[in-house]
């Protein structure tokens, strides 16, 4: 809205709102300003100082809603703007968080499959495998829900999405995110591998799980010539873990890399401009945190501290690469270091990061409900109730990796009926978004990891 709407009328009320009614007659892009308007000035039961005020109160809404629209668009636009100069400067020092990246990812698939073989074999018996499974499970489901029905929760108190106030998009507008096959049928076929060589090329975690406990639970039921198998697969996680001790030398340059691209190509503007989301957000996740850790604190007491003081280097990557897979290495040596049973650790961390993810469930009952609100689409707290149950279960899978759950939540933006292209609202601030919720991912799944020692009596102090 432009400047010739008078804050205060300087003639009658009546000839003011005919002015401004006429004024927004010759502008586009006001239709529900319009019909807003409209609505006010036939209001019978109000008098015409009142309708005023409410016409002056629509208009300076509407101004903040466009300044708002107009802020967030170039604060996500700002990487296209930026000099060509500072844009190759940063593709220079992103090289180390790449080649960081890169590294962890051609560690995972062979530590996963070496450490969860070799736990699984070491647990001796399918009943074994059965209690410690059921045991990481039922916490895992159980986090997981506490964690969306959190989101949820917070989402509608705080309303972030409110101050948007958006027009549905066009039916043509595409957020540019692949929703995938997050169907139930399409859940259960994708954690079956067709191919283990496939998956471990693609690091599909939940693939390689499945693969794994296959083997190990085969090669304990054949005995002493599945021996040999479990000394070999032992020896190569050693390998990998030494080979993880050398990949870390490379972490600082990596932090240093992710952090300097992240302030430059969003700038400290698209903070401003997402301030309210944001900060309700990582409010959440600090809240999350509290209950872990009032959880944790139950299980272990003091030691608890202790437990965060050899954490702190995996949080770190975590927080500064923004994907969990980053911290999964340091995180196994840290948990053993810390007292919890190689088995134990070998068994519940790579399930962790296929059924854990703490923050990333959390973000996405809030990311869903946001959008929501932004197009002014009013959810009964019984589909609420069924998206949680959805995502409970469409969730579980994905990677580790930056933006996967964007991936989720187009898909559960589709089923209920909510503006996929409202995924645009978030993509500007979703790497700051990921950065929190990947840290806790790391939080979830090493006190689950501790939870599930501490229940087996493993847990040496």
């Amino acid at each position: 809205m432009n400047s010739k709407y008078p804050a205060l009328p300087a003639k009658s009320y009546e000839v003011a709102i005919a002015d401004v009614t006429k004024a927004l007659e010759q502008e586009e892009g006001t239709g529900s300003l319009k019909d807003k308007l409209h609505q006010i000035s036939e209001d019978s039961t109000a008098t015409t100082k009142q309708r005023w005020e409410q016409i002056a109160s629509a208009i300076t809404s509407e101004k903040k809603k466009t300044a708002f629209a107009e802020r967030a668009a170039k604060a996500a636009s700002r990487e296209e703007v930026m000099n060509p100069a500072l844009k190759n400067i940063l593709e220079i020092i992103s090289i180390f968080t790449d080649i960081f990246l890169r590294l962890i990812k051609m560690i995972i698939a062979p530590l996963v499959f070496s450490t969860l073989v070799v736990g699984v074999a070491k647990l001796g018996d399918l009943k074994a495998v059965g209690r410690i499974g059921g045991k990481t499970m039922l916490w895992f489901i159980s986090a997981s829900f506490v964690s969306l029905l959190l989101g949820c929760l917070l989402v509608n108190i705080f309303e972030p999405g409110r101050m948007m106030n958006l027009e549905p998009p066009s039916a043509l507008l595409d957020s540019g995110v692949d929703k995938g096959s997050m169907t139930l049928k399409g859940f259960i076929t994708h954690i079956i591998p067709s191919s283990v060589v496939e998956s471990m090329a693609t690091n599909e975690i939940l693939q390689i799980v499945v693969f794994s406990l296959l083997f190990g639970v085969a090669t304990a039921a054949i005995g002493v010539k599945g021996e040999p198998i479990i000394k070999a697969l032992d020896s190569v996680g050693h390998v990998m873990l030494k080979v993880t001790s050398m990949v870390m030398y490379v972490a600082p340059f990596a932090v240093f890399a992710a952090m300097a691209s992240v302030v430059a190509k969003k700038g400290l503007g698209v903070l401003g401009t997402y301030a309210i989301f944001i900060g309700e957000f990582y409010a959440g996740l600090l809240l999350l945190w509290l209950i872990l850790i009032g959880v944790g604190y139950l299980l272990i007491k003091k030691r608890i501290v202790t437990l965060f003081g050899r954490l702190k280097e995996a949080l770190l990557l975590a927080f500064s690469t923004a994907s969990s897979e980053a911290a999964y290495p340091k995180m196994m040596e840290e948990l053993e270091r810390f007292g919890c049973n190689n088995r134990i650790v070998s068994f519940t961390l790579p399930l962790g990061y296929s059924f854990n993810l703490d923050g990333s469930m959390m973000y996405m009952t809030f990311a869903s409900l946001f959008i929501a609100q932004s197009y002014g689409i009013d959810m009964s707290i019984g589909d609420q109730m069924l998206m949680l149950l959805t995502l409970m279960v469409t969730s579980k899978g994905i990677a580790g990796v930056p933006r996967a759950s964007l991936v989720v939540i187009a898909g559960t933006l589709a089923t209920f009926g909510i503006p996929e292209a409202g995924l645009l609202l978030l993509l500007g601030v979703d790497h700051v978004l990921d950065m929190g919720r990947s840290a806790t991912n790391v939080v979830g799944n090493a006190i689950a990891t501790v939870a599930v020692s501490k229940w087996e009596k493993s847990l040496k102090d």
